[in-house]
């Protein structure tokens, strides 16, 4: 034992030696230390220690040191102390030539803007150019936030204008940032703006934001408009449509005080405060075409290219489908059994289904040509295989073809609905890498269940919980809910009286109900030929909308857009 013991202690003396010599270690494992715990006194103390030991630090300490100064320099008690010692800390990093990187830009710009210098935290967001350093959103939050806090409106949005040319995009605080302060300077046409930008940044606000907007429409700012113009209704809808529901991005829209009140949406998508319907937003026509042309770009490099663009020709052709039928995903469902094959019954039960619903037209279904030649071998379901042949709803995909490719592609392309309980998380799917993929399935992915050999479809929602803005110019606005029910939900609805969507305004009866405020829903009288709508030349939105002669006919009010 006493051996064992002469043996240990040289070696925990050996370790405390190697510490004891590092002391650029010791410091940097107290320091944090001292950031986990928030304890900027001993931090200080320690870099004090430093500075009186000349002890040599390294970028990670003076980032350390920053990263803390910056954290309380928000705090009463202790601003004071972070500013002092963050800019000297800093300071004394630049004199030892040490370059700083993103976070030491952060770290001083955030101290910059506590001490309300805005000028100086977007100075040293610059400065990381010179070091071959990418700002990132954070980077320039403090000159952001710092210029709309103290109303300096050219400035916020010089700032807002280098992100934009830096790749990055705003996410909510920053938008609501800019959207408070063209409120309080009765920028109307920049409210228009955010508002848009809010629209495509989230599906839904939170309290503070809603409050942001709840104060724009009740100022007498909103009230006005800035550039008036005469634009026919049709205009407007054939913009909504265009833009696959739910904005036009035109513009103000009419002019005179706004109604904004909160109350819930029912089930069917209908405003329990005006009575508008709300859309079931869908992706527009650009953002479709670029997606059939993902879809096609990849399957060409993973199918056979003449196979896939002979199926390309032939959906030109036949191009009148409201719906598509992943084949494969509805036979084998719930087949995992020993008796379980392919289910010819529960395909057919979906495309009789989808027959009725879609105005009597036959769905195309998408199946591989391998099971459709074992279904013809079956005497039990040749006659119903050729049935289906005879009415056109089989396509048969070739010999080594994924059939994932063929139905999404015609999904896409056709703007049709789409049955499968696929939920394209494959790596497939993951190819296509877009921020419309999920609004897409939305709008257009028809689910099922079979109970007890019964079909149920369960059909895209009757609304999408977004930001929408009406042909009418109304707002309805969805605030974040931790309620799993969406009839829980509080929606702001903003709307002038004069321009009601779901009644006259002399028929608007408030009334309660167990969702909140609902009104009852009148008929709303038939509107001028013309409408007055604002808007601003020099800050039109990027989602303005080009004319279109595409035409829409739906079951469901999708948008649908044929090939000659």
């Amino acid at each position: 034992m006493a051996t064992r013991s002469h043996h240990q202690n040289p070696t925990n003396s050996t370790k405390k030696k190697k510490t004891q010599k590092n002391p650029e270690a010791n410091i940097l494992y107290e320091l944090n230390s001292c950031s986990k715990t928030k304890d900027i006194k001993a931090a200080i103390s320690l870099y004090e220690s430093a500075i009186s030991n000349k002890t040599c630090l390294n970028q990670h300490h003076f980032n350390t040191l920053l990263y803390l100064c910056s954290t309380f320099s928000a705090d009463l008690e202790f601003k004071n102390l972070a500013l002092t010692y963050g800019f000297r800390v800093f300071d004394h990093m630049m004199a030892l030539d040490l370059h700083p990187n993103e976070a030491s830009i952060s770290a001083i710009a955030r101290l910059a803007a506590a001490k309300g210098d805005g000028d100086y935290a977007f100075e040293m967001v610059k400065k990381l150019d010179d070091y071959r350093v990418l700002p990132r959103l954070r980077t320039y939050e403090p000159a952001l936030f710092c210029f709309c806090q103290k109303l300096e409106a050219e400035k916020a949005y010089e700032v807002e204008e280098d992100i934009n040319k830096m790749g990055l995009s705003l996410e909510e605080p920053q938008i609501a940032a800019l959207l408070k302060l063209s409120a309080e300077k009765g920028r109307g046409e920049r409210v228009y703006e955010y508002l848009q930008k809010l629209r495509r940044s989230v599906r839904w606000v939170t309290e503070e934001t809603g409050k942001v907007l709840e104060d724009w429409f009740c100022s007498k700012g909103s009230e006005l408009c800035f550039e008036v113009a005469k634009y026919e209704v049709g205009f407007v809808k054939e913009a909504v449509l265009r833009n696959g529901g739910g904005w036009h991005g035109s513009g103000w829209i009419r002019k005179g005080k706004w109604v904004v009140r909160k109350g819930n949406v029912e089930p069917n998508g209908r405003c329990c405060c005006c009575g508008k319907q709300l859309d079931c937003v869908d992706i527009d026509d650009v953002e479709t075409e670029k997606f059939a042309q993902s879809v096609a770009g990849l399957a060409m490099e993973r199918e056979v290219k003449a196979n896939f663009r002979e199926f390309q020709d032939w959906l030109e052709e036949n191009a009148d489908y409201e719906a598509i039928v992943d084949g494969a995903n509805i036979g084998l469902y719930q087949q995992n059994f020993a008796q379980g094959g392919f289910s010819l019954l529960q395909l057919d039960a979906v495309i009789k289904e989808m027959y009725t619903r879609t105005g009597n037209k036959w769905p195309l279904v998408i199946l591989h040509n391998k099971r459709v030649q074992a279904l013809l071998e079956n005497p039990s379901y040749r006659k119903l295989v050729e049935e289906w042949t005879n009415n056109g709803v089989l396509y048969t995909t070739p010999h080594g073809s994924n059939d994932d490719w063929y139905w999404l592609y015609a999904a896409v392309k056709l703007r049709c609905l789409l049955v499968t309980n696929d939920e394209m998380r494959d790596h497939i799917f993951e190819l296509l890498g877009s921020s419309f993929f999920l609004k897409w399935k939305e709008r257009h992915q028809v689910r099922y269940t079979f109970l007890k050999g019964t079909l149920k479809l369960q059909m895209p929602s009757s609304y999408s919980v977004v930001i929408q803005e009406s042909e009418k110019g109304s707002w309805h606005v969805p605030i974040v809910c931790d309620d799993s029910e969406e009839s829980a939900r509080t929606w702001l609805c903003i709307t002038r009286p004069g321009a009601c969507e779901g009644k006259t305004a002399s028929n608007m009866e408030t009334c309660e109900n167990g969702n909140g405020p609902c009104c009852k829903l009148a008929t709303l009288s038939a509107g001028d030929s013309e409408i007055l709508l604002c808007y601003s030349k020099n800050h039109a939105s990027q989602d303005s909308y080009q004319k279109s002669d595409d035409k829409t006919t739906s079951m469901t009010g999708k948008r649908k857009v044929r090939s000659p």
